[in-house]
């Protein structure tokens, strides 16, 4: 069994390969002096902090010097490289990927596997404890629903609450759209997809097909590129 940790914002992600059957999940980071053990860890990469007292395995860390995506500035986040290379190594063919988790990533690659550029924003859960944290009349934040209700929700909700959640769900996938149409515009490509992953994507990915977009939804784009990296190469 081999094993590949992201180190999140918020959230440690993991998979493991085991006999040719990919499997994934999420956990909270590790307290201070409880790291987990790392005997089957593979490959790691980090763009959250590490806590206190952990100390993955340094030579099985994974850089950008790593990452196979041409023109890559030195400042880009690990994340970010990880999913543009992985939305085109898929196809060859030039790709906006939004990664939606804490923030809301934007990330172009054109056909050639060169980094474009992109944009950064608040993600839903952010935009919303921001609404409460700089507000005096708004309600705090509450715990996350499930992001796949979105989509099924009453889109004009009369409670303060569902209309927050509605608000900043649909201001995030409308600045997706917003992304994807100007690229339409701005460079023609008829073979560029639209990749979408991060932890709300399965609750994105209806909105912005209800906006007539074709989505490709891959929740482990970037545990699936590092697993394939050729210094790593548990994908072929």
């Amino acid at each position: 069994m081999a094993q590949l940790l992201l180190v999140g914002n918020s959230r440690w992600h993991w998979a493991d390969l085991a006999d040719g059957a990919w499997r994934s999940w999420h956990t909270a980071p590790p307290a201070p002096g409880q790291a987990p053990a790392w005997d089957l860890l593979r490959a790691w990469a980090a763009v959250g902090a590490l806590p206190e007292g952990c100390h993955p395995p340094a030579d099985r860390r994974m850089g950008l010097e790593q990452v196979p995506l041409r023109e890559v500035p030195p400042w880009l986040g690990m994340d970010r490289a990880l999913v543009g290379w992985g939305a085109w190594r898929a196809h060859g063919r030039s790709a906006l990927v939004a990664d939606a988790g804490t923030a809301l990533s934007l990330t172009w690659v054109d056909g050639e596997g060169r980094f474009r550029g992109g944009r950064i924003s608040a993600g839903v859960a952010l935009q919303r404890s921001s609404l409460a944290a700089a507000t005096a009349l708004l309600p705090p934040a509450q715990p996350p629903g499930a992001a796949s209700g979105w989509a099924a929700a009453d889109p004009w909700p009369l409670q303060t609450e569902q209309a927050l959640q509605q608000g900043c769900a649909r201001a995030t996938a409308a600045a997706i759209a917003l992304a994807w149409r100007e690229l339409e515009l701005l460079h023609p490509d008829g073979r560029r997809r639209l990749w979408l992953t991060g932890g709300d994507g399965d609750g994105l990915a209806p909105l912005l097909r209800e906006q007539g977009l074709t989505v490709e939804l891959e929740p482990d784009l970037a545990l699936q590129a590092l697993a394939a990296l050729p210094a790593v190469g548990l994908l072929s």
